[in-house]
């Protein structure tokens, strides 16, 4: 086979994974089952082409870096509290495009907080003493900050404090080349990579695992993608990595590898249909959820594809540093020294030779990293997601849940509750009026806030916001949302009272019934009680449509009419029953009703009568008359559907 039907057979393959992918999203439930419109907005007093958060929950702070200045904002009123500006000390020449001071990193570092920025393309560092510090000034120029932020906003860059240290990833040189993680700043030496290991990355995200009584033993892992060294008809042009080093490494002996890391090992993180040949190779996101044993702590990353797809995959921490260490080293058959290359140890710099030759030379696991569900995703889709955060939630039933939030590139927020490996989309909320691409999100588990950052403004999405599930009993168990449970002040954040995320069923609301301390008990029917119809009189002979709002795309809709039932014509939140031409047979009670799960719903009701007409209509005119009634339907229904587009 040729190289030029090898890359049509990918390209069919792809195309028909986009096309199933489209059937199974779109004809069946796997997408978000209400959609919400929430979201308090903080207005910045210009709009910033790109925003960095530092949330300080003791304080109750939120910081945002923008440009030029630094924002403190209080989380609980919104309010801002003081408004830094940098001091702006370029030495160089910048066109007026690159200028601006953009904040890049922000960081808590040795009871300040660490800000650095772009600088009129010349890096530089500041500290920032907020308010109530009792320091002298508020404003500090600290140090160059050349490597810790990029030259430019659109250069990519990363960084990480972790026990008085400072660790980065942004280029040495203007034109973005030497780019790689390093120790800039803090408690311990400087230290960087052997410029061979990686190829034009670009860096995502960096964590330290910490280790009960083992600090020796703490890591900080890297993810990152990188140019694929394998350029065959089939391969991506790009791979996802993530490294790992000791956080104690302080690089070799003055000999040999002075300052660089000694430790550094990276491997293939793997989000893919393996049936099908289908790789996710592109990381966008990585959000850790850490536990008090580092083993159990999990890594959702977020992954797109070549064909516009984007995917959801959990890695154990467990097994995923158990690739570090017991893979084979790529590209190398000799017998393994001890200490095994890559391990941690109390001085690095008295490491041997021969265990640092291997990782300068082969610093790559040949066993690749896959995620605990190995044969799909645990979430996929052909919307553009961009950032994923993890709330963990104890529920009603007092165990423990993750929902995930997932921004699009036009702000929309998806939720996402994780449910036995399973993926349950719990809504989709639209927080702007317009589009606007998401810059940065910042979790407050504590206070259950979502802090989300757009050019100009950022919005608040208050995750235990119940009362958009509070029309019943049902309702709010039909949601699947673990910061919710049916109380008798209706669907509240209120400790116990009636969920049931296991299954969803609303049998519960049914069998049990609410003490005032919140606690449930058997007994009460939760009855909902039906809508008033809607009296309308319609003449006959015109044509005429009823509409329902669709209050959950789970559920199926249909009207009933004289023990008659018949399927609605159903757009993006509005559910139409048709009627060519009003008759006598057509007057009387229509019932629009829901079904999802075990729960069947009346959602509206519409009476229908006719009413004597003054005068009997000519053919002619009766005809006219009903063409006129049919434009002005139809006017109406393209007006609904239109809507919705």
């Amino acid at each position: 086979m040729t190289a030029a039907e090898e890359r049509i057979k990918l390209s069919y393959r792809a195309l028909l994974y986009e096309f199933l992918l489209f059937l199974s999203v779109f004809g069946s439930r796997e997408i978000p089952r209400l959609t919400l419109h929430q979201g308090q907005q903080i207005l910045y007093s210009r709009n910033l082409s790109h925003t960095v958060f530092l949330l300080q929950k003791a304080e109750d702070r939120l910081f945002i870096g923008g440009s030029n200045y630094v924002l403190e904002v209080d989380v609980n009123s919104g309010r801002l509290v003081k408004n830094f500006t940098l001091t702006d000390n370029r030495d160089s020449v910048c066109d007026q495009s690159s200028c601006e001071n953009t904040v890049t990193v922000i960081e808590d570092f040795q009871s300040c907080i660490l800000v650095c920025g772009t600088n009129g393309e010349n890096p530089k560092c500041w500290k920032l003493y907020p308010t109530g510090s009792n320091h002298s000034s508020e404003v500090e120029q600290y140090i160059d900050g050349t490597g810790i932020s990029p030259f430019t906003p659109l250069q990519n860059s990363v960084s990480l404090e972790a026990d008085g240290d400072l660790y980065a990833a942004a280029p040495l040189y203007k034109d973005g080349t030497s780019l790689q993680f390093r120790r800039k700043a803090g408690r311990q030496n400087s230290v960087w990579m052997y410029d061979p290991w990686i190829t034009e990355p670009t860096f995502i995200s960096s964590f330290l695992a910490r280790r009960r009584n083992e600090s020796i033993h703490e890591k900080i892992y890297v993810f990152f993608r990188e140019k694929n060294p394998d350029s065959g008809p089939e391969a991506d042009p790009w791979i996802s990595r993530v490294a790992r080093v000791c956080k104690g490494d302080k690089g070799g002996s003055k000999r040999f590898f002075q300052n660089i890391w000694t430790s550094f090992l990276k491997a293939r993180l793997v989000c893919a249909i393996p049936s099908e040949s289908l790789y996710f190779n592109r990381l966008q996101d990585v959000f850790v959820v850490e536990s008090e044993d580092w083993r159990d702590s999990r890594v959702y990353a977020l992954f797109s594809s070549s064909w516009n797809s984007t995917a959801v995959c959990i890695y154990s921490l467990a097994e995923l540093d158990g690739i570090f260490e017991n893979s084979k080293f790529k590209g190398y058959n000799d017998e393994i020294p001890s200490p095994r290359p890559g391990t941690c140890v109390e001085d690095s710099r008295s490491l041997p030779t021969h265990s640092i030759n291997i990782i300068k030379h082969h610093p790559e696991m040949t066993d690749w990293i896959h995620p605990i569900q190995k044969h799909t995703p645990f979430f996929r889709s052909n919307n553009n997601y961009t950032k994923i955060v993890v709330d963990r939630v104890q529920a009603a039933d007092e165990q423990m849940y993750n929902v995930l939030l997932l921004s699009t590139d036009t702000g929309v927020i998806l939720k996402i509750l994780e449910e036995n490996s399973n993926a349950f989309i719990i809504s989709e909320t639209i927080l702007l009026n317009g589009s606007a691409p998401v810059q940065s999100m910042k979790l407050d588990s504590e206070k259950r806030k979502l802090f989300v950052g757009y050019p100009g403004q950022m919005s608040v999405l208050d995750l235990q916001r119940c009362q958009d599930y509070k029309a019943s009993c049902e309702d709010c168990v039909l949601a699947h949302y673990p910061y919710c449970a049916w109380t008798e002040n209706g669907c509240t954040s209120q400790i116990g009272g009636i969920q049931n995320l296991a299954t969803g069923d609303t049998l519960v609301c049914r069998t049990n019934s609410v003490n005032k301390g919140g606690r449930t008990k058997r007994g009460t029917s939760f009855l909902t009680a039906a809508p008033q119809p809607i009296e309308r009189i319609v003449p006959k002979g015109v044509p005429y449509y009823l509409s329902c709002p669709i209050e959950s795309h789970h559920a199926a809709y249909s009207w009933e009419h004289r023990n008659f039932h018949s399927p609605c014509q159903q757009t993006q939140s509005i559910c139409l029953h048709l009627i060519p031409s009003i008759s006598a047979d057509d007057h009387g009670e229509y019932t629009c009703m829901s079904k999802e799960r075990d729960y069947t719903k009346v959602v509206t009701k519409y009476n229908l009568r006719g009413r004597p007409e003054p005068r009997t209509l000519s053919g002619g005119c009766k005809q006219t008359a009903q063409k006129e009634w049919l434009l002005i339907v139809s006017a109406a229904v393209l007006f609904c559907i239109h809507q919705q587009v």
